[in-house]
């Protein structure tokens, strides 16, 4: 078994898979892009797309300098810079086949809490032309009821303070920024990848609203300059287990401290709009569109909802991952139907996409038994996702006078998930920033059957609207007195 480095990439030939390494010189490397939350996803997509041009011979200058900007971060700055930014990103086919390849194009890390005038530093040369963004869909400091940014986060506060240091995201880009406009140095673009709808939109609106209240003069400069591009971004990407690394060690014959398993399929749909220039990303599979809002609907409306219609009432039914609920027909025919008769009557046309087709993809991409999704992953956050990608549901076919009942269904099995106790006496783990406001309306299920969907900040008025109701609280008490298979079984029968 080989160290993944820098000295070892071009002779990684131990293990009984083949392993694809890059082909470009990585020393001719030059960083032009500063991404914020170097995670899997990211990993697995925006840094592949790059690695992709790099070995095409393309956007050699367009290299990425990571930032971790929590203190956690530093898990990842270590894993990394002890291999040289190299990595090895493992696709699982349906069929079991394995597809690895070492990717080259993360040039090198910074961690901010540790020096936050180096990522500064970076962020204001000239060479970096994108500074990107994963920060989660929570990261974006938006208050859920307004949607406006929110002001009296602490950490918002202190970067407000004047001298601060800065230490959140919103600090970090504003200063930099500043810096630029200061020395005449053209903007950068802000590319948010977050998996939101109208995440350039949102970025913007968020960036400009912390600039506003640090110096209204250079958010002024920010609104007139700076361009925040929407983009859509897809592929299935589980946390990395202990079980990948060890697969990757003994399959294809490398000691990767973090290596990135994802499923083949990848999209990525992008706004063509840019401040100074960008990697020529449709060269290697990325659309450039003039308008992302059909393409990340679909996503938002199709595959994100569907990941929560499967995952709370799959994990009460006792299933553990996501391939595991779409081998029962039963749960099968709830998703589909929840797509073709709630989610799917929402869109807009979608130019190039059959919508059937796209449905049909998604259920084969969920049943990919070796990508092993955890149901635990995607019930994770809800407060951050329900309101984002259920609700709009929700609310446009009660507009519209469409049906409602499945996706009522499925914010009654989050509920009931968060009563964090699931059919058989276990106890269920809830991550989600909200938890212990989630589990505390979730204790008083059974006594108001509505104690979880008056919170306004999650569901608006939802608790108002006599359709929404009747079916939330007909599946929350069929959840309660009879479980949530008999409950599937009742919503496809229906």
């Amino acid at each position: 078994m080989t160290a993944l480095t820098a000295e070892t990439v071009a002779s990684l030939t131990g293990g009984d898979l083949p392993l694809a390494v890059p082909q470009y010189d990585r020393s001719r490397l030059r960083a032009g892009i500063v991404h914020l939350g170097v995670g899997g996803f990211h990993r697995a997509h925006q840094a592949m797309y790059l690695d992709r041009l790099m070995n095409a011979g393309e956007a050699l200058d367009w290299a990425i300098c990571g930032v971790g900007v929590l203190p956690h971060d530093a898990r990842m700055r270590d894993a990394l810079t002890s291999q040289d930014g190299l990595y090895t990103l493992v696709l699982k086919h349906p069929d079991g086949t394995l597809e690895g390849r070492v990717i080259g194009s993360i040039l090198e890390f910074l961690l901010a809490p540790d020096d936050p005038e180096a990522v500064l530093e970076r962020m204001a040369s000239p060479e970096i032309r994108i500074v990107s963004l994963t920060v989660t869909e929570g990261g974006y400091n938006v208050n859920p009821v307004t949607g406006e940014f929110d002001a009296d986060d602490p950490a918002v506060r202190a970067d407000l303070e004047p001298g601060a240091v800065p230490a959140t995201t919103f600090g970090l880009v504003t200063e930099a920024l500043r810096r630029r406009r200061d020395r005449g140095v053209p903007p950068f673009t802000v590319q948010s990848c977050d998996n939101i709808q109208g995440n350039g939109d949102v970025a913007h609106r968020m960036f400009t609203a912390f600039a506003r209240l640090k110096d209204p003069e250079l958010a002024a400069w920010i609104e007139e300059h700076v361009p925040f591009p929407n983009s859509m971004v897809d592929r299935i990407t589980p946390v990395t287990t202990d079980d990948d690394r060890a697969m990757v060690a003994e399959r294809f014959g490398v000691d990767d401290a973090w290596p990135v398993v994802a499923e083949p399929f990848t999209q990525w749909v992008v706004e063509d709009r840019f401040a100074d220039g960008r990697p020529p990303y449709e060269k290697v599979g990325a659309q450039l569109v003039d308008d992302v809002e059909p393409y990340e609907l679909m996503k938002l409306r199709l595959l994100n909802a569907s990941h929560q219609a499967l995952c709370y009432l799959g994990y009460l039914a006792g299933y553990r991952y996501a391939h595991e609920v779409c081998a029962d027909e039963t749960f099968v025919r709830f998703l589909r139907d929840y797509m073709a008769r709630e989610g799917a009557p929402t869109l807009l046309p979608v130019p190039g996409v059959d919508l059937e087709e796209y449905q049909a993809t998604l259920i084969e991409r969920f049943a990919n038994p070796h990508v092993r999704d955890t149901l635990a992953r995607l019930c994770a956050e809800s407060s951050d996702r329900i309101p984002k990608w259920l609700v709009p549901v929700i609310r446009a076919n009660l507009a519209s006078g469409g049906e409602v009942h499945r996706s009522a269904a499925v914010v009654a099995a989050w509920a009931r998930y968060d009563e964090a106790v699931d059919e058989q006496g276990e106890p269920i783990a809830i991550v989600d920033r909200l938890a212990d406001r989630l589990k505390a309306a979730a204790a008083r299920n059974r006594e108001d059957a509505l104690v979880f969907v008056r919170d306004e900040e999650l569901f608006g008025d939802l608790a108002t609207e006599p359709r929404f109701v009747e079916a939330y609280t007909a599946a929350l008490d069929s959840l309660h007195t009879l479980g949530a298979r008999a409950t599937v079984e009742h919503l496809v029968a229906g």
